[in-house]
């Protein structure tokens, strides 16, 4: 026999999904929803709290239980793809919002580590939001290493590197090494991100490299996690 509060769950993401209940809304109260299915507070608690194990719902102290947006963006893991080229296949199109660009005439220790450069070498700092359907849910951080970028200008970064880097300064850009991190929030994050309610922001650590092997970009892509569904394909080997 099913459970009172697997009902309810099913019910509303019957309603979720079939767009009654539309994304962003705020769901009835405990006590409406005890109404309105004839129940303990309890077992809508349950109900509520596998809504949101599930990403249906995000609880937001004061407000109540926001519903989600399920319609999620796949981001592939192992390719080496530019946010534009995912960005022209997406239904809503997305617009960049370029925070800084600057060219760092002295690196911290953590980037020129990141790069492997020397204390001499500069590095431009790109810092970037993307906005898709009105919210801002990716700050990206970008820092190339000078000696292979000369020059970039803003409306570049707001654009496509990458079609600037391979089409214009004929970089070959080959392969990346990727990291992927959970972390709590920065005061950054949460300046340049539409934040309120998450406490965590999933974090992709991006070293990429061209052809010779050179390592010219470091990368921080940083999500709200609850609009990306991050995608791989895995053969198992015999």
């Amino acid at each position: 026999m099913t459970n009172k509060y697997q009902i309810i769950f099913n019910s509303i993401v019957d309603q979720i999904k079939s767009g009654e209940i539309p994304p962003n809304s705020l769901l009835p109260s405990e006590n409406e929803l005890k109404e309105q299915y004839d129940t303990s507070r309890e077992t809508i608690r349950k109900a509520l709290n596998l809504l949101a194990q599930n990403g249906y719902i995000q609880k937001v102290r004061g407000k109540g239980s926001i519903v989600i947006d399920i319609n999620k963006f796949d981001f592939p893991v192992s390719g080496l793809v530019s946010f534009k080229e995912l960005a022209d296949k997406m239904e809503k199109k997305p617009r960049t919002i370029v925070n800084e660009l600057s060219l760092i005439f002295k690196p911290d220790a953590y980037i020129r580590q990141q790069l492997q450069l020397s204390g001499k070498d500069q590095v431009w700092k790109i810092v970037r939001t993307r906005e898709i359907g009105g919210k801002k849910i990716i700050l990206d951080k970008d820092y190339l290493a000078a000696k292979y970028v000369p020059s970039i200008t803003e409306e570049i970064c707001a654009n496509s590197i990458y079609a600037y880097l391979e089409n214009e300064l004929n970089l070959k850009i080959s392969f990346a090494k990727k990291e992927i991190v959970v972390e709590e929030p920065t005061a950054e994050d949460r300046s340049f991100l539409d934040l309120e309610g998450f406490h965590n922001i999933v974090v992709i650590k991006n070293y990429v490299y061209l052809e010779d092997a050179s390592l010219f970009q470091y990368t921080e892509s940083r999500h709200r996690p609850d609009k990306f569904r991050f995608v791989d394909f895995a053969r198992r080997t015999q």
